[in-house]
């Protein structure tokens, strides 16, 4: 018991303020994410062949866009966009640094679920939603979007829990957070117990982002 009270004396708010900026970089990098991915994943499954208006030229360059996303390393992007990430947050550094190659990594990972989410979507629903005369805008939202909302929540969990681990390795350059923390104590001044506690806190985080994920779809799967 001493020595748990003598840790978190000397590092309970360290470890508190890294898991506060953690939370921050993964749910605004996950909003954001989803702002610039969302309409990608409907427009790629829209404009594919079998989609309600097949374009091969634009579903050729999203696709190419998603796939190309999808395939750079997270610490390679992290590096080469730290002139861009300086333009949009003022800086490369700490939480806003982090949440911009967070975005731009997650973007392509969320259209992709997407689209797999409104692939999934049964065509009898969308032929009896053209049927009555809905408009493309209406099948997408409440068809396609509207049926395939359980999925989308998962996803939404599952991006999360990505970018958990996207967010430390964006401590290996200052971005702050858990993995900062870790890097900085565990690794650099070889302080075990520190990084112990500070995976476990991730592991924890993690944990509480998937649980609450299947738990929200279930309940929206069952209505």
């Amino acid at each position: 018991m001493d020595w748990l009270t003598s840790f978190f004396s000397q590092y309970g708010a360290l470890l508190a303020q890294g898991t506060w900026d953690t939370i921050v970089m993964t749910v605004a990098s996950c909003a954001f994410a989803y702002l610039i991915g969302l309409p990608m994943g409907v427009a790629f499954c829209v404009t594919a062949q079998n989609g309600l208006h097949p374009h091969r030229s634009v579903n050729a360059v999203l696709g190419c866009i998603i796939n190309i996303g999808r395939s750079i390393p997270f610490i390679i992007l992290l590096v080469a966009i730290i002139p861009f990430t300086r333009f949009v947050a003022g800086t490369s550094l700490g939480v806003p640094g982090a949440i911009v190659p967070l975005t731009l990594s997650a973007a392509p990972f969320v259209a992709r679920i997407v689209e797999q989410s409104l692939a999934e979507v049964d065509a009898s629903l969308i032929e009896a939603a053209q049927a009555f005369g809905a408009s493309t805008f209406q099948i997408i939202v409440k068809v396609l979007l509207r049926e395939s909302l359980p999925s989308l929540v998962r996803g939404v969990s599952i991006t999360l829990v990505n970018l958990f681990g996207y967010s430390a390795i964006a401590g290996t350059v200052g971005a702050g957070g858990l993995g900062d923390i870790a890097i900085r104590y565990g690794y650099q001044r070889w302080q075990a117990d520190v990084m112990v506690v500070a995976v476990v806190l991730c592991v924890v985080l993690v944990q509480i982002a998937q649980s609450a994920g299947d738990h929200l779809a279930k309940r929206i799967d069952h209505r």
